[in-house]
């Protein structure tokens, strides 16, 4: 059970720092999904920390907000 909470943290705060990140550039989610090739919705659940991301994806995320998959990862504490 612990794995599972410590998980669902750890995507809730990789989320905060992608909406963080998308805020401060001042896009929209459905702006950053078409910078990304992915559905808005998509953008949605990973800020919200509903989906977990693949590492492929993760970094399309990075380099669509201007940033390392290594900076959005320490900006969550992870």
């Amino acid at each position: 059970m612990k794995t599972l909470r410590t998980s669902r943290r750890n995507r809730k705060q990789l989320g905060l720092a992608i909406r963080r990140r998308r805020e401060e550039m001042g896009v929209s989610q459905e702006s950053l999904a078409e910078i990304i090739d992915c559905h808005r919705n998509y953008v949605g659940l990973l800020e919200r920390g509903e989906q977990n991301v693949t590492i492929d994806m993760l970094g399309r995320v990075a380099k669509g907000l201007g940033c390392s998959v290594t900076d959005l990862v320490g900006e969550a504490g992870l």
